[in-house]
C-alpha cells in the first residue's frame, strides 16, 4: 500500500481514508505494508508501516500537503523525495512477498508503476481526486496531468471513491469505464471521538444564547472548496439574518484572499477564520454549528457532512461532490447558485422543525454505513487481480 499520509499526521480526508480503509481490509486477513515518504509514530497495530526517508514528519518541508502540489513542485525537495520513495518501493516490491500493489493518488503512481515493472505484480491505483478537481475545474498543473495519465494508463485496475470521480477519469483521460470501479469512502460512528464538555468557541456559545446561529464549514481554504461561493451567499444570509456567524475552519492558499473578500463584502465582524484545527477545536467547530455547509466546485468525495452528522448538524452540500450519491438526508445546491445557497441556509436556520427531522434521519442513515462495506468491494478486486483468494 503506497500512501503519502496517515493520521495524525495528515493534511486532509486522504490520509483518514486510506487509514480506516486499511483497518477494514486488515479485518478481512488482508496482510499490508504501508509506504510512508517520512518517519513518524503511528500507534497502530493492525498493518506494518515502513519509512522510505529518515526525515521527521515536522521537518518534511511542508510537503505534506498532497492537494497542493502546484505550490512545490519547483522544488528540488520534492524530486529528491519522490525519487527515494520509488526506489524503496520498487526494492520492495523487488525483494519481498506481495500480491497486490496498491497506489493511492498521483504522488505514489511513479513508484507504483516502478513496483509493478520489477516485480510483475498487478497494480491497482485508488483516485481520490484528479487535477481537475484540485483546481477546481480548470486543467491544472500539466505535470500532475501527465503522472495521472501514466499511472492510469499502466494500472490494471483503478477504484474510484464516487462515480462521478469514475466519470471524470473517464472523460480527462480517456480510460475506457469497464477499467473502473466505484468504491465509496465512508465513515464509521464507534471510530469518531466523542464530544466533552465546555465548547473551546465559548465566544459562540455566548452569541448563541443570545439568538444567533452558526453556519460551519471545515476544510481546505482552496479554489476546489468554493469558499469564495460560500462568502458571497454568506452576504446574502448575514443582510436577511444579521444573527448569523459564519465559522470557517482550515488553513489553505486562499487564507488571506477570503479574509479580504469578507472585509470587501463587509460582512467580516460575521466571518471567524480559525486557521487548521485538530482534536478538540476541530471536533468543537462541529459540535457548536447549527450547519454544516460543503460549498465544493468539485468535490470527489468529501467525508466531512458525515462527520457533522455524527455530532449532530445537518449538511448543505454542493451537488457536485461524491457523498451526494450516498447521503440523501441532507440540502443539496449547485455549487454556482450563491442564491439558491443563500436561500436553503435561511429557510433552515428558520425552521427548527426542518432541522430536527433532518439531524433524526441523517443520524440514522449514518448508522447504516461503515468502511467494512468498502473493504469487503475492495477485497474482491483484490482476489480478482491476484488470480485468487488471498492467503
Amino acid at each position: 500500500m503506497l500512501g503519502w499520509e496517515l493520521p495524525p499526521h495528515n493534511s486532509g480526508g486522504l490520509g483518514v481514508a486510506c487509514l480506516q480503509l486499511c483497518k477494514s481490509l486488515a479485518k478481512n486477513n488482508i496482510d499490508i505494508d504501508f509506504i510512508l515518504p517520512y518517519e513518524a509514530e503511528h500507534k497502530i497495530d493492525f498493518m506494518r508501516i515502513h519509512s522510505t526517508s529518515p526525515v521527521n514528519v515536522e521537518k518534511f518541508n511542508h510537503q505534506l500537503n498532497v492537494y497542493e502540489g502546484s505550490k512545490y513542485l519547483t522544488t528540488h525537495e520534492l524530486t529528491s523525495q519522490q525519487l527515494s520513495y520509488e526506489n524503496f518501493v520498487a526494492d520492495k516490491a523487488l525483494n519481498g512477498e506481495f500480491d497486490i500493489i496498491h497506489a493511492h493518488d498521483w504522488l505514489t503512481f511513479r513508484a507504483g508503476i516502478k513496483a509493478k515493472q520489477v516485480s510483475g505484480m498487478p497494480l491497482i491505483v485508488h483516485v481520490h481526486s484528479i487535477e481537475s478537481d484540485r483546481a477546481g475545474g480548470e486543467p491544472g498543473h500539466p505535470m500532475i496531468r501527465d503522472i495521472e495519465q501514466l499511472g492510469l494508463s499502466m494500472a490494471d485496475k483503478i477504484i474510484a471513491v464516487s462515480e462521478r470521480t469514475r466519470q471524470s477519469i473517464a472523460h480527462d483521460y480517456d480510460i475506457p469505464l469497464s477499467k473502473i470501479s466505484v468504491v465509496h469512502n465512508s465513515v464509521d460512528v464507534d471510530e469518531l471521538e466523542v464530544i466533552d464538555q465546555n465548547n473551546i468557541y465559548d465566544y459562540l456559545t455566548v452569541l448563541k444564547n443570545r439568538g444567533y446561529k452558526v453556519v460551519t464549514n471545515v476544510g481546505r481554504l482552496t479554489v476546489q472548496k468554493n469558499i469564495t461561493g460560500l462568502l458571497y451567499a454568506a452576504q446574502e444570509v448575514i443582510t436577511r439574518l444579521p444573527k448569523t456567524i459564519f465559522l470557517v475552519v482550515g488553513s489553505g492558499d486562499q487564507y488571506n484572499e477570503l479574509i479580504g473578500l469578507s472585509a470587501e463584502l463587509g460582512i467580516l465582524k460575521n466571518v471567524i477564520f480559525t486557521g487548521f484545527q485538530r482534536g478538540k477545536a476541530w471536533r468543537d467547530a462541529f459540535d457548536i454549528a447549527d450547519l454544516f455547509v460543503m460549498p465544493s466546485v468539485s468535490e470527489p468525495f468529501g467525508i466531512t457532512p458525515l462527520e457533522a452528522i455524527n455530532y449532530g448538524v445537518p449538511s448543505l452540500i454542493s451537488y457536485q461532490s461524491g457523498v451526494a450519491e450516498v447521503y440523501k438526508n441532507c440540502l443539496k445546491v449547485n455549487f454556482w447558485d450563491k442564491n439558491q445557497m443563500a436561500n436553503q441556509i435561511v429557510n433552515f436556520l428558520q425552521n427548527d422543525g426542518i432541522a430536527k427531522t433532518m439531524r433524526i434521519n441523517a443520524e440514522s442513515e449514518l448508522r447504516k454505513m461503515s468502511w467494512d462495506q468498502s473493504a469487503k468491494k475492495l477485497s474482491k478486486e483484490y482476489e480478482k487481480h491476484a488470480g485468487g483468494v488471498l492467503v
